[in-house]
């Protein structure tokens, strides 16, 4: 089964909408998906309102858990812990925050501010981490992104390095923007292969922490 807590529709960069994407992604065998795109603050509450909406549809009426979420991206530092807060309180069930990617130019302390921030879930794609983020992040219980995305995925291997040295959790997610970069199995494990990732890492990441991470999440109660 595939989880995927880090995509994009067409309510910021992505191609597709919030709900085709969701039925793109079941076709394709996924379990759960988390539409996660980019905010700020000026329009966090209407990307929130719009994604709730559809996820919440979906998971009436088709087998996969649709999760609201948002990306934080080139946000100052500063107000990381202020927006993800405010994201929470407007219903986002999961927080990612935009890393330090060194494709993109990301301003630095970024990635530290996100690792003390208690309403960010996850790291997504944090470049070149050191091995005191990586320890930050064990601490307060973040997940640590492996990307799939071209560039980003340029640094999986110092990630997955430090986060094992630290005693961090990773995730595996796509950073989809449209239907051909959604994951399969075998390309998950490909990419978890090439990060350096041995099977018993592999099995913690792609299951064990997934399920840690579904655990925090509010999810609805079943009928």
């Amino acid at each position: 089964m595939i989880y995927d807590f880090h995509t994009h529709t067409s309510l910021s960069d992505g191609l597709l909408s919030p709900l085709e994407l969701i039925r793109r992604a079941l076709a394709k065998g996924y379990k759960a998906i988390a539409l996660t795109d980019h905010v700020a603050i000026g329009y966090l509450e209407r990307i929130i309102k719009e994604t709730s909406a559809d996820c919440a549809l979906a998971r009436e009426h088709w087998d996969i858990l649709a999760i609201p979420g948002v990306e934080l991206t080139h946000i100052p530092p500063q107000a990381i812990h202020q927006i993800a807060k405010r994201a929470k309180e407007l219903g986002a069930w999961l927080v990612v925050v935009h890393g330090e990617s060194f494709t993109e130019p990301v301003e630095k302390g970024t990635n530290k501010a996100a690792l003390g921030c208690p309403d960010v879930d996850i790291l997504a794609h944090p470049g070149l981490l050191t091995l005191e983020q990586a320890r930050t992040a064990a601490a307060n219980g973040i997940f640590l992104e492996i990307s799939a995305r071209k560039g980003h995925s340029l640094a999986n291997g110092n990630i997955a390095q430090l986060a094992k040295v630290a005693g961090a959790k990773l995730l595996l997610n796509s950073d989809a923007h449209d239907e051909t970069e959604l994951l399969s199995p075998d390309l998950a494990s490909a990419i978890a292969r090439g990060a350096g990732l041995g099977k018993e890492g592999i099995d913690e990441m792609l299951k064990i922490n997934v399920h840690k991470l579904l655990e925090r999440l509010p999810l609805p109660r079943q009928r």
